[in-house]
C-alpha cells in the first residue's frame, strides 16, 4: 500500500504516503492502481509534494484489459498500489508485438526495457506532427522511426511511398543504404544541387496549371491570374510547330496588331510597335516580309507603314484590311492538358504576347501590374533555377510519378528523398506545393480511392505549411486542403518542425498523432497548448524539460500520452551541431 486517499477532486486523487515508502523519486510519472471490489482504476502520479501524491486518473482495467477513461472515481477506502511491471506494457507499451502491424518507437525512460510502439495503421493512416526545438533529437527520432519501419523482415512495407522533403539534406546519409538493413527496401534521392552527383530534381513544366504558375511567379494580385491563364492558352499555339496551328497564330498576331493600329498612339509609335511585334512574333504567312499584292506591283508589308508628309501612315486602311483578313470567325483555346511538351522559353513567348494581345498597351497601370510577372519569368529563365523545370523529354504524369518511385536498381523505392537545401525558401515553398498538388491530383483520379497511399513528410514544415492561404491562387492552400481531404484519397502529411507557432492552424489541427520533443520557446509552448487536442498542463511541463532524444507521444494511436526514449539511428542523419571546441582550439604546445 502506497498510502491513504485523503481527497478526490474531479479527475485528481490525493494520497498521503505511508511512512514506510522511501523511494519517492521513483514514484513520480509512474502508474498506480486503485483497487476495490468493483473496479481497478488507473492513475498517473504527476507530482509528489510534502508526502502527498497528486494522481491524475487515466483509465481502468477491465477483464485484464486497460481502457482509457473512467466511469466512476475511486472510493476513499480503495487500496492504492504501484502497478506491477507485468501490467505496464498493457498500458503504455506493446504487450503483443505484431511484426506486420506494429511500429517500435523506443523504450520507456521510466520503466526499464518496456518497449513503446504504435500500431502502423493507427499512426500512418492519419496526418502526424513531430515537433521539437533545435538539438532536441527530432531529426534522429525521425530517422529511427523509418529505419525501424523498414527493418521489418517478416512482413515488408514494400508498397510504402514516403516522399521526404529534406530542408537541409540531413536524411540522405540515414537512408541511402537502407537496403543493407532490408534488401527489399530501396531509396531514391533527388537534389537541388546542380553541381552534385545525385539526380537533379526536375518538374515537367507542362504539369503546371494556372495556380502553379501563379505560385511560381509569386502572383500578388487577382487580375494577374487572367494574364497567366491567357499565356498558358497561347502556349498551346506557340509551343507547337504543327501547320494546323498557323491560322490560330495568324489570328492572334493580327488581333494584337489591330489593337496597336487603333491605339491612338502617334504614327511613329504605331509603326515601331508593329515592327517590334512582327520581328518577334511571326509566321511563314504573316511577317514583315509578307507580300502585299496591289495592282501593278507587290511590296513587303513593312513598306506599308511609311509615314507621309502629313505625318500619317499612308496605308493605314490597307494594313487594317490585311489584318482583318487573318481573323478567324470563331475559335476557342483551351488550357494545356499535359499532352505535349513546352519550355520556359515557350511560356515566356506566350506570356509576352498575351500582354500585348490583352491590350495593356492602352493602360500603363495595367501593364505595370502584369509586366512584373514577365520580369520574374525572365529572371527564372536566365537563372540556374530554370533547370528544375527543364525536363529533357515529354513524359506523362503517370509515368513521371512512377519514375519518381523507381530506385536506380529498377525496383520500387519506399523512401523518395528531395534535398531542397540548395534553393531559397520561396522556391522551396513553391516546389513542395507543386509536388503536393501533383500527388494529390494523381490520387484523386485513382479508380479506387486510397488504394495506393502517398505520405508527404516535410522537414522544417513551418517554411511551407503556413497561414498564407494563397488567396490569389484559386483560393486555397494545398497543404490545408490535403489535411482536410487527403485521408479519403490516401494522401497523408507528416509535419516536422521546430516552430509550430508558424504552422498553418488548419494543418496542425487536423493532425491526429504527435511526437513532441523538447520545446522551450514561450510562443511555441502556448501554441501547442492551444492547438493540440487533449494536452494537459502537466504534459506541457514535461515537454519543456525533456532531454535530447526523448519525446512525449500522444494522439489517436496511443492509449495514453507516453514518454518515449529513442535509440540513436544507425546510420545517423547529418544533423549534429557544430563542435566549437574541436573547431576553435589548437594545441600550440604552451607557446
Amino acid at each position: 500500500m502506497l498510502g491513504t486517499i485523503i481527497a478526490v477532486e474531479e479527475n485528481m486523487v490525493y494520497v498521503k504516503l505511508n511512512p514506510q515508502v522511501t523511494n519517492i523519486g521513483n514514484i513520480a510519472n509512474s502508474f498506480v492502481v486503485f483497487e476495490s471490489s468493483a473496479s481497478n482504476i488507473v492513475g498517473e502520479v504527476i507530482n509528489v509534494k510534502e508526502n502527498i501524491l497528486h494522481i491524475n486518473l487515466v483509465g481502468q482495467i477491465k477483464d485484464n484489459v486497460f481502457v482509457t477513461g473512467i466511469s466512476k472515481k475511486p472510493s476513499l477506502d480503495s487500496a492504492v498500489k504501484v502497478i506491477s511491471k507485468e501490467k505496464i506494457p498493457f498500458i503504455i507499451g506493446m504487450p503483443t508485438y505484431k511484426e506486420n502491424r506494429d511500429l517500435l518507437l523506443g523504450t520507456s525512460p521510466i520503466y526499464d526495457n518496456v518497449q513503446i510502439g504504435v500500431n502502423v495503421n493507427d499512426f500512418f493512416s492519419k496526418h502526424f506532427a513531430i515537433i521539437g526545438s533545435t538539438g532536441s533529437g527530432k531529426s534522429c527520432g525521425v530517422a529511427r522511426i523509418f529505419q525501424n519501419l523498414f527493418s521489418k523482415k517478416m512482413s515488408v512495407p514494400y508498397k510504402a511511398s514516403i516522399f521526404l522533403f529534406d530542408a537541409y539534406g540531413e536524411y540522405h546519409n540515414a537512408f541511402k543504404d537502407i537496403n543493407k538493413i532490408n534488401p527489399n527496401i530501396n531509396f531514391k534521392a533527388y537534389t537541388t544541387n546542380i553541381k552534385g552527383d545525385t539526380e537533379i530534381m526536375r518538374i515537367p513544366l507542362w504539369f503546371l496549371g494556372v495556380d502553379d504558375i501563379a505560385l511560381l511567379l509569386n502572383a500578388e494580385k487577382a487580375n494577374q491570374l487572367t494574364i497567366i491563364e491567357k499565356a498558358l492558352k497561347y502556349v498551346t499555339i506557340f509551343g507547337r510547330e504543327e501547320k494546323s496551328v498557323i491560322k490560330y497564330k495568324n489570328d492572334i498576331i493580327a488581333r494584337a496588331l489591330l489593337d496597336i493600329l487603333a491605339s491612338g498612339n502617334s504614327p511613329a509609335q504605331i509603326r515601331d510597335q508593329v515592327f517590334s511585334v512582327l520581328s518577334y512574333y511571326n509566321t511563314s504567312e504573316l511577317n514583315l516580309e509578307t507580300p502585299v499584292v496591289q495592282p501593278g506591283y507587290t511590296r513587303p508589308l513593312k513598306q506599308c507603314f511609311l509615314i507621309d508628309a502629313t505625318g500619317k501612315i499612308r496605308d493605314m486602311e490597307l494594313v487594317t484590311n490585311i489584318m482583318n483578313g487573318y481573323l478567324l470567325e470563331e475559335y476557342s483555346l483551351e488550357l494545356p492538358d499535359g499532352s505535349f511538351k513546352y519550355t520556359l522559353k515557350d511560356l515566356k513567348d506566350a506570356f509576352e504576347f498575351a500582354l500585348i494581345s490583352e491590350g495593356v498597351l492602352k493602360s500603363q497601370k495595367i501593364y505595370d501590374d502584369l509586366n512584373i510577372l514577365k520580369v520574374r519569368l525572365h529572371t527564372l529563365l536566365n537563372s540556374d533555377n530554370h533547370i528544375y523545370f527543364d525536363y529533357p523529354e515529354y513524359i506523362t504524369k503517370e509515368k513521371y510519378i512512377r519514375n519518381l518511385m523507381t530506385a536506380p536498381n529498377g525496383r520500387k523505392a519506399q523512401i523518395i528523398n528531395f534535398n531542397i537545401n540548395y534553393i531559397d525558401d520561396r522556391l522551396a515553398k513553391t516546389i513542395t506545393k507543386i509536388y503536393a498538388k501533383l500527388l494529390f491530383d494523381y490520387s484523386k483520379n485513382m479508380e479506387q480511392k486510397a488504394s495506393f497511399p502517398f505520405h508527404i513528410v516535410l522537414e522544417e514544415a513551418h517554411r511551407y505549411v503556413q497561414n498564407d492561404n494563397d488567396i490569389y491562387l484559386l483560393g486555397y492552400n494545398i497543404f490545408d486542403r490535403i489535411t482536410k481531404e487527403g485521408r479519403k484519397y490516401g494522401v497523408l502529411l507528416g509535419l516536422i518542425t521546430q516552430r509550430p507557432s508558424e504552422l498553418s492552424e488548419t494543418a496542425i489541427s487536423q493532425c491526429s498523432n504527435f511526437l513532441i520533443f523538447k520545446v522551450q520557446h514561450p510562443k511555441d509552448v502556448v501554441y501547442i497548448k492551444e492547438m493540440v487536442p487533449n494536452i494537459t498542463e502537466e504534459e506541457i511541463k514535461k515537454i519543456k524539460m525533456l532531454p535530447p532524444g526523448m519525446c512525449m507521444a500522444f494522439g489517436s494511436g496511443f492509449k495514453l500520452p507516453v514518454l518515449v526514449k529513442f535509440a540513436m539511428p544507425n546510420p545517423e542523419p547529418n544533423s549534429r551541431s557544430a563542435n566549437i571546441t574541436e573547431s576553435w582550439f589548437v594545441d600550440v604546445g604552451g607557446k
